[in-house]
């Protein structure tokens, strides 16, 4: 033991971490506090560990030791060096990891109990299972979003006939081993439970496609939460019940915010395969080229720009894999000392994970005040003389309000077609990760301007200093 302290002390820093973590969260809601927030967290965090450290239960460290050493390594380098156009799949990656080292603890403690402990009650077996279950879901299901991400799968949604049915059937077998691992306490049954809740991971997210992966990442990180949640009750260690509990609602909440900002509820993302028949990236592209749109020089956007009086930015994942989020901060600064109002428009599902975009630009220091949510920035569409859409696709797509054919109608957008004018910066006429055309570009307001987005807001920061 590390040092001997009582029961009742750590109960006492158990709670003082709890009130941490709740505290973090409620921080990191805003971003004028999401830094401070996540420091108070981590204290949190920091607490709970060193006096889980002090348990009496404890005998040996040196496996604690090499595990917080590879730990520590591992999670630095992913911090600076994973890029932020990876930091979608990096999360997600993550998140599997938290899930699957609830799964892993649970069967390990099922394995120490099992068979025939008296003291296993009902609530802590049922506890152990749940947390196999729906951790080992979290971890295979993160992992395949991670792969989606990485493009090391296809982004569009992977189906096979009967594949609804497999995967009800799958599932009514896990909840069958379930319990009867729970019955007869053998081991061989929980190793059916768990090796058959990855492939269900796998198969559950295997038909949701990329533009649903914001959903995604946030609905297996509330599978995460309830995973820790049930190991704690299983370890009977209060920290853990209430930082997965709030992990878990969190995500839930999220999940549910986040179906809401796309008007498509949770069976839809996760059955109803959205992006499966949409056209390849080349045929929609194609057809795009025989519509009819205006292409824009970057000296003539930078003119509309330099002689506005209000600019509105939309910044999207194209915005993040070109990483030209600092060129973006500059350009507008340089508006901004010509008197020109600059907004940011901020969409709840833009980029591949909830808050992508605010990361993004939080990292090229933007000031927060000038980030505004969809509910905000909307009205200002119709006063603004230029809004300047930077990757965002399918989140400005008008159809989406007026076409009721359309996959996306229905789901809240950016009314950038609103503005007097519109400058949308993309490499080509392809369509965005839902594989859907956007009818904002065929607009008699808009104009494209083709290139490699980093290398588009250089040139219009190089012409609005000569304009």
């Amino acid at each position: 033991m590390i040092f001997a302290v009582s029961q009742t002390t750590i109960d006492v820093a158990y709670l003082v971490a709890s009130v941490c973590l709740i505290l973090g969260i409620k921080r990191l809601s805003s971003p004028a506090t999401a830094r401070s927030g996540n420091v108070v967290a981590a204290v949190g965090m920091g607490i709970a560990v060193v006096f889980t450290l002090a348990s009496p239960e404890i005998g040996s460290y040196w496996l604690i030791a090499a595990g917080v050493a590879v730990g520590t390594v591992v999670g630095v380098a992913s911090a600076r060096l994973v890029k932020m156009t990876a930091m979608p799949q990096m999360v997600a990656l993550f998140n599997g990891v938290g899930g699957g080292a609830a799964a892993l603890i649970a069967a390990a403690e099922f394995h120490r109990l099992t068979p025939g402990a008296e003291h296993v009650v009902p609530e802590s077996m049922g506890a152990m299972l749940f947390s196999m279950l729906i951790g080992s879901i979290s971890f295979s299901g993160s992992v395949v979003a991670f792969a989606k991400l990485q493009e090391l799968l296809p982004g569009r949604p992977i189906v096979f006939a009967g594949q609804q049915v497999v995967n009800g059937l799958l599932f009514a077998g896990l909840l069958a081993a379930g319990a009867v691992a729970g019955v007869t306490e053998a081991g061989v049954w929980a190793v059916v439970l768990i090796a058959g809740s990855l492939l269900f991971g796998v198969l559950l997210v295997f038909p949701i496609g990329g533009a649903d992966m914001p959903v995604v990442i946030s609905l297996l990180n509330a599978f995460t939460g309830l995973a820790a949640a049930s190991t704690g009750f299983v370890l009977e260690n209060t920290a853990l019940i209430i930082g997965g509990t709030l992990v878990g609602a969190s995500g839930t909440l999220l999940t549910v915010l986040m179906g809401r900002a796309m008007n498509r509820s949770l069976a839809n993302v996760l059955f109803g395969a959205f992006g499966a028949a949409a056209p390849s990236a080349a045929g929609a592209a194609a057809e795009a080229e025989a519509k009819s749109y205006r292409e824009i020089t970057a000296e003539d956007a930078a003119v509309m720009l330099a002689y506005a009086s209000r600019v509105v930015i939309v910044p999207g994942y194209g915005l993040a894999v070109a990483q030209a989020q600092h060129g973006v901060r500059e350009l507008a600064d340089l508006l901004e000392r010509r008197g020109v109002d600059v907004k940011y428009a901020i969409h709840p599902v833009a980029g591949r994970m909830p808050g992508h975009m605010n990361v993004l630009l939080a990292e090229a220091n933007v000031p927060y005040p000038q980030l505004y949510d969809m509910e905000n920035i909307n009205p200002e569409f119709p006063r603004t003389d230029v809004a300047l859409v930077i990757g965002a696709n399918d989140v400005t797509n008008p159809a989406a309000r007026e076409d009721p054919e359309s996959p996306l109608y229905g789901m809240p957008i950016l009314n950038v077609d609103q503005a007097a004018n519109v400058v949308v910066l993309k490499r080509s006429m392809s369509p965005g990760f839902a594989g859907i055309d956007n009818d904002l570009f065929y607009r008699p307001n808009t104009a494209m301007l083709f290139g490699d987005a980093k290398e588009s807001v250089e040139k219009l920061i190089a012409a609005v200093k000569a304009a």
